[in-house]
């Protein structure tokens, strides 16, 4: 029997697969734990089958004596933004009967979605774990088998389940780690974000063939500087993806403020050059459904960021990771992805 290869990615699409295979999925990996699992997810919601093979798979884990803890977003009492953050099903988390410590989550979020298996293996990419994510989005998983990874992680879980506050969080710097024939690093916010999105905007103004990004938002400034520049010099064959709903939020917030009016005319660049697909989605209001462009996705030639951080500017002041893989082979899995969905939203840009 051939080992599973060090990294496997699965891609989600909107009306392509059921939330039992998800939880299936995810059960299967909490399924093989035998010693430990940090799990820090943003949002948790779940009912019927999906939530009772999750439950049973970390009640399961923990009768078996592994050691299972589990920090997520928590709302505390201060204005809310629009849409607000989201928050856990707190009856579920209660029946896994776990130790769990809530993150509070305004302005700042707890927006990681990944999971360590003893010590050996990571779960992370853009999915929560929510039926509309699992049904109604695009969205990445991404497993890991590497020690040396999964150190990282359990590092910066670990500065969140000791200090509870996102911004105490990310603040170091991770090796690079070989896994034959890819290698990857990953990067963790607050503490490093800026380092973060200037590392994506870097790959992204060296690359020479290729260029392909999915991201609900596009609003990190080197990022949207960078793209705007390629639009206008090109140097490689760009294209991407993200929400247009809402992007076109983002751009009445810029409009009411002077000081983001060349993040306007950056992205108008970007939107009116017709190398963007945009996924009209369903406005955000209570009880709606969450059909987002959730994928994050960036590839540069041969190497690939993916995670739980949208090309935004806040999202470097939030608790999120990105892993930067240098694979040839998995930048073209990843860029394939890209270009699907890109052909499922192609429609004429806002004028």
């Amino acid at each position: 029997m051939q080992p599973a290869p060090p990294i496997e990615f699965a891609f989600l699409e909107d009306g392509a697969q059921s939330a039992d295979g998800t939880a299936a999925l995810l059960a299967g990996f909490i399924g093989e734990a035998r010693s430990t699992l940090e799990i820090a997810i943003y949002d948790l919601r779940l009912a019927g089958p999906p939530a009772e093979l999750l439950l049973a798979a970390v009640k399961a884990a923990a009768a078996r004596g592994v050691m299972v803890r589990i920090v997520f977003n928590q709302d505390h009492p201060k204005k809310r933004p629009v849409p607000p953050p989201s928050e856990v099903d707190w009856d579920l988390v209660k029946q896994m009967d776990v130790p769990f410590h809530p993150i509070s989550g305004v302005p700042d979020l707890m927006h990681h979605k990944y999971v360590v298996r003893d010590a050996a293996v990571v779960w992370t990419g853009s999915t929560n774990w929510t039926t509309d994510s699992w049904t109604r989005e695009e969205n990445v998983i991404v497993r890991v088998a590497s020690p040396g990874l999964a150190a990282s992680y359990r590092q910066d879980f670990e500065e969140l389940w000791t200090t509870r506050k996102v911004a105490a969080s990310g603040h170091f710097s991770a090796p690079w780690v070989e896994l034959a024939p890819a290698r990857a690093r990953p990067f963790f916010s607050p503490g490093r974000g800026q380092e973060m999105t200037h590392e994506i905007a870097h790959r992204i103004a060296i690359a020479s063939r290729r260029i392909r990004i999915a991201s609900p938002v596009l609003t990190a400034g080197p990022v949207l500087g960078t793209l705007a520049e390629l639009i206008k010099s090109p140097r490689a064959d760009l294209k991407g993806i993200y929400d247009r709903t809402q992007m076109e939020e983002v751009k009445f917030q810029w409009s009411q403020n002077s000081l983001s009016a060349w993040k306007l005319e950056a992205f108008k660049t970007v939107e009116e050059s017709g190398l963007f697909a945009s996924k009209v989605t369903t406005p955000y209001a209570p009880g709606s459904v969450h059909d987002f462009m959730h994928a994050k996705l960036t590839v540069a030639d041969d190497t690939v960021f993916v995670g739980s951080f949208n090309l935004s500017h806040s999202g470097e002041l939030n608790a999120e990771n990105v892993l930067e893989i240098e694979s040839r082979p998995l930048a073209d899995l990843c860029v394939a992805y890209i270009e699907r969905i890109m052909e499922k939203y192609r429609v004429a840009a806002p004028r």
